[in-house]
């Protein structure tokens, strides 16, 4: 069993998970406004924070996908700036994690 397949199932998971997210936000975005001005003024409002849950959505997304490429090239859970090992803690709570928690 290869080292980091339980890490590689929940990363896909939660890939699969947020891109879904994605699509229910883009298709909440694409829905056709009100003409009235209060209903208008706050489907922008509603607007505002589904595109910036989109955007967090895409980070997430890139993340995982990073850190599925590190699992794939054999630097999954050493720390990007430092080299050392990332605690398996850490790892749990942030699956994606590229630092260690003193370079975090």
């Amino acid at each position: 069993m290869p080292k980091w397949k339980k890490q590689k199932e929940i990363l896909t998971a939660r890939l699969q998970e947020v891109d879904k997210r994605i699509h229910e936000v883009e298709d909440q975005l694409e829905e056709p406004h009100s003409k009235d001005f209060e209903d208008f003024a706050k489907e922008t409002e509603d607007t505002e924070v589904l595109e910036g849950l989109g955007l967090a959505g895409q980070r997430e997304i890139a993340a995982i996908n990073a850190a599925l490429g590190r699992i794939e090239d054999g630097s999954y859970g050493i720390c990007a700036k430092c080299g050392d090992d990332i605690s398996a803690a850490r790892l749990e709570a942030v699956p994606y994690a590229a630092l260690c928690r003193n370079c975090a």
